[in-house]
């Protein structure tokens, strides 16, 4: 029973570090809400024999599809998990949208996680920004969850690469910046 009340503690609180302040499952921010958890954007890339496999990613997207991570098996996976709420996440879109359409050539895939949201007001997002991929909706975080014990997202947003053997080469916490993210996945990319 007390291990099981362990593992429960330590679910809600890598929930709670990924909603910084957005509140319970339950809750939504309101429009023009900014609470986030603040990152700087940076990229870490680890070393091939130090990653983490990526765990099953799957789920319904925006506009009713399924998505999993295992379809794109063999290539290089760009996760971005957003909110509409988020303005930093409003703010790097352009930057995702631009490397996902010069990086699809080269077998880079990227898939967006829409996190603790409204439905309504994703897809309008999506709808405005035009990312050119799919997100699948994850508004109770299951998919952030996913991560623990690995390199959880814990920011919002936060970008995580998968290389392509499926194993996590690098996370960004916080909106990404053109040249970094450009730089590390083809760097992920390069690799043998």
């Amino acid at each position: 029973m007390r291990a099981n009340s362990a593992a429960a503690a330590a679910a809600a609180a890598l929930l709670l570090a990924v909603t910084g302040c957005a509140g319970n499952q339950g809750s939504q921010p309101q429009t023009g809400d900014t609470r986030f958890v603040a990152g700087d954007g940076k990229i870490t890339l680890f070393e091939a024999a130090d990653r983490k496999v990526a765990p099953a990613v799957e789920g319904e997207t925006l506009t009713g599809d399924a998505a999993t991570l295992a379809a794109h098996k063999g290539k290089v996976v760009v996760l971005n998990f957003w909110a509409s709420w988020c303005a930093p996440c409003r703010a790097e879109a352009p930057v995702l949208k631009d490397i996902a359409a010069k990086t699809k050539a080269d077998g880079v895939e990227f898939l967006g996680i829409d996190f603790k949201d409204r439905k309504a007001e994703a897809l309008a997002f999506e709808r405005s920004q035009a990312t050119g991929y799919p997100s699948i909706f994850d508004q109770p975080g299951k998919v952030a969850l996913s991560f623990q014990g690995t390199v959880p997202p814990a920011a919002i947003p936060s970008t995580l690469i998968i290389d392509r053997q499926g194993r996590i080469a690098a996370r960004a916490l916080g909106a990404v910046k053109y040249t970094d993210l450009f730089d590390a996945v083809a760097k992920v990319g390069d690799e043998k």
